[in-house]
């Protein structure tokens, strides 16, 4: 073990000016655009991917490797953070990043173009909360929450040019464009961090826990795994699955004694024994279950039920989008002028459920635009919840562990969606089989089998369609009354936080 050292302050130190802030603003967005952007591009590419590289039975990979790379990182990316600075790590995540697209645009197959999306991703992991705790070294809680909705209204604007962008690029130059996209962006935020970044920070000097980085990486893993696999390549009470579970309880228990014995722990045990920290954290996993779980399984109603294309689905979601950054850039303003807080978390677990529940007034014959628009009483209800995760998380803990406990909020979250899927996917699966199985008998059970895609379905039978078409709907209210249970639960759990008063100012720092 080597103690930690923190290099004396200057207690001169100045708050860093508005200028200061919107410049740092500027590559914080940038970021995190491109951490956003790059899943919602390359996913309307895939086919035209496969169809040059081959290697169909490996598609799910491209995506779930990028996504396995970000999750196990952020807890190391917001360590980091702590110990070396804030803006060195974000540009180190930044040329991570664009050194993996780079690799990724010059792929000549399937297994390297997998192994640099995984590159990808530990440059997302560091660009994802990189931005939450630089925007809380700048910023203090009392104003901070106008500067997390600019950055979340990055997620919208994702949505929207994504899809749209990776289409023209597919068709207009290559797939590899997909990935090539990402280096003037990346350059650009490069140089507005570099040059026009000013940080404050804490120096602290000690070494970084490896044993339970290493502890964590295979836990987190291997539950992602488990939500990928469970219930499609393998059955859920399978040898793999069973064995890759009870893998993750171990090395994720293991992982929590390990934190309480070293001197410089990823996750410090220090801030779990504040309790708006802890409930903030089991939130941030509640409403990452719920969150994922609707987004994932929402595009196939639209394509399967109502006929949308891929591009069209993820597009018919953002009124979730645009109301979630309606409610998170409002509430923001509300919190800057009074401090106060804990009735949006607890009106955000009401709204959820709410949303949720009216998602099961779907049907085989709802038009697309009424779908679409039932989905906003979603999105208003995660704008309550995830942002207010995010500043009473940050409100809860010391300046010296802010990269810390923004990694926590994120690797919670990553874990609830990663459950969320697998759980509310089982519900989804339960009710699809049983609906078609009641309908058609074997040849029910086959269809779910087969694992037709959307396109596939207009050549089956009238009868054949209409029960998948009705199975799907059956299916999904599994997944809203899931949602809606979780959403429950947390707002239950919200009644624990305590009005804590928001930090008007920061301690001094050092700047570099």
């Amino acid at each position: 073990m080597t103690d930690t050292k923190a290099v004396p302050l200057e207690t001169d130190q100045q708050p860093p000016s508005q200028r200061t802030i919107y410049i740092a603003m500027i590559g914080l967005m940038l970021g995190m655009l491109m951490a956003m952007l790059d899943n919602l591009i390359v996913s309307t590419a895939l086919p035209t991917i496969v169809g040059d590289l081959g290697g169909l039975a490996r598609l799910s990979w491209v995506v779930t490797a990028y996504a396995l790379g970000a999750a196990v990182t952020t807890p190391f990316w917001g360590k980091l953070g702590d110990l070396y600075g804030r803006k060195s790590m974000f540009m180190v995540a930044i040329v991570v990043f664009l050194g993996g697209s780079a690799l990724a645009g010059l792929s000549q197959n399937m297994d390297q173009l997998i192994g640099f999306r995984a590159l990808q991703g530990l440059g997302a992991g560091g660009l994802m909360v990189g931005a939450m705790a630089t925007l809380g070294d700048l910023v203090p809680p009392r104003q901070r929450g106008r500067y997390m909705g600019m950055i979340g209204g990055m997620m919208p604007i994702a949505f929207v040019g994504g899809p749209l962008l990776g289409g023209f690029l597919t068709q207009s130059l290559s797939w590899r464009w997909c990935f090539y996209v990402n280096l003037p962006l990346g350059l650009v935020a490069l140089l507005v961090t570099g040059l026009g970044m000013h940080l404050p920070r804490r120096r602290i000097t000690a070494r970084l826990d490896y044993l339970g980085g290493a502890l964590l990486t295979v836990g987190v893993v291997a539950i992602t795994l488990v939500a990928s696999w469970g219930g499609g390549q393998y059955p859920w009470g399978s040898t793999q699955i069973l064995g890759l579970t009870g893998l993750s309880a171990v090395a994720l228990a293991a992982f929590v004694v390990s934190q309480h014995r070293v001197a410089e722990p990823i996750l410090p045990p220090r801030m779990f024994r504040d309790r708006n920290f802890t409930v903030a954290q089991v939130l941030s996993f509640l409403v990452g279950a719920a969150m994922f779980g609707a987004v994932n399984f929402l595009p196939q109603y639209m394509q399967y039920v109502q006929g949308a294309s891929p591009t069209a689905s993820g597009l018919l979601l953002l009124p979730l989008m645009f109301g979630m950054l309606v409610v998170m850039l409002t509430v923001a303003q509300i919190t800057t002028r009074t401090g106060r807080y804990r009735a949006f978390v607890i009106i955000g677990g009401v709204v959820l459920t709410a949303g949720m529940l009216i998602l099961l007034l779907l049907r085989v014959d709802t038009s697309l635009l009424v779908s679409s628009l039932l989905t906003v009483v979603v999105g208003l209800g995660l704008g309550f919840l995830m942002q207010n995760t995010m500043l009473i998380t940050q409100n809860s803990v010391a300046l010296r562990d802010m990269g810390a406990a923004s990694g926590s909020v994120t690797l919670f979250r990553t874990i609830g969606g990663s459950l969320g899927i697998a759980l509310l996917g089982s519900l989804y699966t339960r009710g699809l089989d049983h609906q078609l199985t009641g309908r058609l008998g074997a040849q029910g059970h086959a269809l779910i089998s087969a694992h037709l895609p959307p396109s596939a379905l207009k050549g089956l039978p009238g009868p054949a369609r209409t029960a998948f078409e009705q199975g799907v709907t059956h299916g999904l209210y599994g997944v809203f009354v899931g949602g809606a249970v979780l959403s429950a639960a947390a707002f239950l759990l919200s009644w624990l936080i305590r009005e804590v008063p928001l930090r008007g100012s920061e301690e001094p720092l050092v700047e570099v």
